[in-house]
């Protein structure tokens, strides 16, 4: 499967728990990195104008930005299962997930919670291994998500990148 766009290392997830730190994450991102706009919870018109400020930034920046939940316009691509043109991101948190992705085509699987979380309080990690059961075998990138940080990254195995909210924020 090949990516429409090139597929980046770093990434990070947004959502409305990150209020201005937002502005912070995105800016200590370095160039060519992704972000998930996700923001499921904000009202449409709220949403968008949001999604318009980051794709500013992200532009600026050269980040590359895939939107969860519709409301794609003008975005590099889609987090899930609306069709795009543009790059194609993929929930997984079990084989089932992953192998859905590849039947849509993702160019990218973001396998998690790797680690335990604080977007899943309470609930433990699937550990590196489990994570890498999911996505095996399947020929798509995948990306560490859940309690990742660079340094974890660098020492995992057989994932081609990683994803966070706090580690951009703290």
């Amino acid at each position: 499967m090949r990516a429409r766009k090139p597929i980046p290392t770093r990434w990070l997830m947004t959502d409305e728990r990150m209020g201005d730190a937002l502005w912070t994450a995105l800016g200590r991102l370095p160039p060519g990195s992704g972000v998930v706009f996700r923001h499921y919870a904000t009202p449409p018109t709220a949403r968008r104008a949001l999604l318009v400020r980051v794709k500013r930034v992200a532009q600026a920046r050269r980040l590359v930005v895939v939107v969860a939940g519709g409301g794609v316009g003008g975005a590099d691509g889609v987090h899930g299962g609306a069709r795009t043109k543009g790059l194609r991101a993929w929930p997984a948190h079990d084989r089932a997930e992953a192998l859905a992705g590849r039947r849509a085509g993702a160019d990218a699987l973001f396998v998690s919670p790797v680690y335990a979380t604080r977007s899943h309080a309470g609930e433990g990690g699937i550990g590196p291994l489990g994570a890498i059961r999911i996505g095996r075998g399947l020929g798509i990138p995948l990306i560490a998500l859940g309690g990742m940080t660079e340094r974890r990254w660098r020492r995992l195995r057989g994932f081609y990148g990683w994803a966070a909210i706090d580690a951009w924020v703290v």
